[in-house]
């Protein structure tokens, strides 16, 4: 294995033992961007093949099993996919999801095996140009491909994120590899069809006042400021702290 994929999993597994994995130390169904994912993937599901691609600990694959597809949850983190299947035993749902201790970078499903593939966040532990033409190539034709990242652009999140480096909180590979506009022209390469959507202008400034009283309130003010400018000003897309894309077509 090589020395990164080992580091990401080493970190990882560390942070299973500080905190299950959750956002930030909230759920993140909080979030407008992870409202957006839910309620555009809550009738598309059912009886679907759906993978959850670097699925962590899995939360995300409990919301994602209960609209009643059969889920199928990677993740190179064997400690990671244990918490998973707490999770999922937990929530009664053990008989709609497998996981499976797979290299995303190198699958071994057979091709155009996905109806959906789901992306919560894993591109910045990844090398891309490995990653895309696995996802491309095990997703069915009509099928198509959603994710969550946050985006690379923003100075202050960027400064945020060396932070959380110099702490431990993110390691080398994943602090640098944030996802970019670069990254959506090298998806254009796999899939012809894309839709962006970017949400967190000026929100994330909320997150860590989530739990205090007030704190959604102020993050729902912030989300209405967000889609204001982000509206107005469409060049102010790329300094948002998350960006939801779907990409589908693969070619």
């Amino acid at each position: 294995m090589e020395e990164r994929k080992q580091k990401e999993i080493e970190h990882y597994d560390s942070q299973l033992n500080v905190e299950q994995g959750d956002f930030e130390g909230f759920n993140p169904i909080l979030l407008g961007s992870h409202k957006f994912l839910r309620n555009f993937l809550r009738d598309k599901c059912q009886d679907k093949k759906i993978l959850d691609y670097g699925c962590g600990n899995g939360i995300n694959t409990v919301w994602l099993a209960k609209y009643k597809g059969e889920v199928v949850g990677i993740d190179l983190s064997e400690k990671s996919l244990d918490v998973a299947k707490e999770r999922i035993k937990e929530q009664g749902l053990e008989s709609m999801v497998k996981f499976l201790p797979i290299d995303c970078e190198n699958m071994t499903f057979p091709d155009n095996y996905f109806d959906i593939i789901f992306d919560g966040g894993t591109f910045s532990s990844l090398d891309l140009n490995k990653a895309f033409p696995e996802l491309k190539r095990v997703l069915k034709p009509h099928g198509f491909l959603i994710g969550i990242e946050t985006l690379g652009h923003n100075p202050f999140t960027n400064f945020k994120r060396k932070i959380n480096k110099l702490f431990g909180k993110r390691t080398k590979w994943a602090s640098e590899h944030i996802f970019k506009m670069k990254d959506l022209k090298e998806a254009k390469k796999y899939f012809q069809k894309k839709e962006t959507h970017f949400f967190h202008l000026i929100s994330w400034i909320a997150f860590p006042f989530l739990k205090l009283p007030g704190g959604k309130i102020l993050l729902r003010i912030l989300e209405k400021i967000d889609s204001f400018f982000l509206f107005i000003f469409p060049f102010l897309k790329r300094y948002s702290f998350k960006i939801v894309f779907i990409f589908s077509q693969p070619k």
